[in-house]
């Protein structure tokens, strides 16, 4: 008699459960998501890679650029990035260190060998383009949810996996973008395409991640991504290698100071 109570109030418990999800807002829905894909890569701590990235223009002339790129993961704020150019030999040297926030402007610098000087990015510029890509400094700053309001659109399927299609909407009243349409898989929560709409409403870029790596049996990084931009035909493929994970890095790596003497 017992078991019979038992399994009944799990049975109702389930029930409520499953009813709760279903009676959740396409709102509520796509900020659990957002949560849920966060959370998902929290504790990697720092890491080191080498970047490869092609210019191209809408006649197909590329542009071949070689970069360093050491990250930071800050807990209960945005991530802290610092990323190096080493070739070609008339850019060599020049670094950008971007510090992502969660309750205010990021932070970004530049320093430019040439002039001798870092130059602050004004939160008004962030939808400038960086260093001639289809990528903007905006693009550059770490995931947080607190940036954005979700709408959870659909599911469907991409490349042949089920993914749940997310609609973000950024709050930072000097974004480039009205909204972001995102591709993430439902198996691994990796985002596998995601669109940009600009101020008018228009699409602006399209950017798809052709491969993830996954490291410690539990972090994704994408390996190679393909930036088009819709409305000029240009595009920026970025290619990852040598990637690794907990290097040991501290905040004195992310200063101003190692930024001017990245050169």
């Amino acid at each position: 008699m017992k078991t019979a109570h038992l399994f009944t109030a799990l049975l109702s418990f389930s029930l409520l459960l499953s009813a709760h999800a279903f009676s959740q807002t396409p709102q509520e829905k796509g900020l659990a998501l957002a949560k849920q894909q966060k959370a998902k890569g929290v504790g990697w701590k720092d890491s080191v890679s080498e970047m490869k990235m092609i210019l191209r223009t809408a006649s197909g002339r590329e542009n071949v650029r070689f970069i360093r790129v050491k990250a930071l993961e800050v807990l209960e704020d945005g991530d802290k990035s610092l990323m190096i150019f080493d070739q070609p030999k008339d850019i060599q040297g020049t670094s950008f260190l971007s510090f992502s926030h969660i309750g205010k402007p990021d932070d970004q610098w530049i320093y430019i060998p040439a002039m001798k000087r870092i130059k602050r990015i004004s939160s008004k510029k962030k939808s400038g383009s960086f260093m001639g890509s289809e990528f903007s400094y905006e693009d550059l700053s770490s995931f947080e949810v607190e940036k954005y309001t979700f709408t959870y659109l659909r599911e469907e399927m991409l490349n042949g996996k089920k993914c749940h299609v997310l609609e973000s909407v950024p709050t930072d009243k000097y974004t480039g973008y009205t909204k972001l349409v995102s591709w993430i898989d439902q198996q691994d929560l990796n985002s596998q395409k995601i669109e940009f709409y600009d101020k008018r409403g228009q699409l602006l870029k399209t950017m798809n991640v052709e491969t993830y790596e996954q490291f410690n049996d539990k972090y994704w990084r994408p390996t190679l991504s393909l930036m088009q931009n819709n409305q000029t035909g240009k595009s920026t493929t970025l290619e990852w290698n040598n990637i690794q994970l907990n290097m040991g890095l501290k905040e004195d790596d992310f200063s101003k100071n190692a930024l001017k003497s990245a050169e």
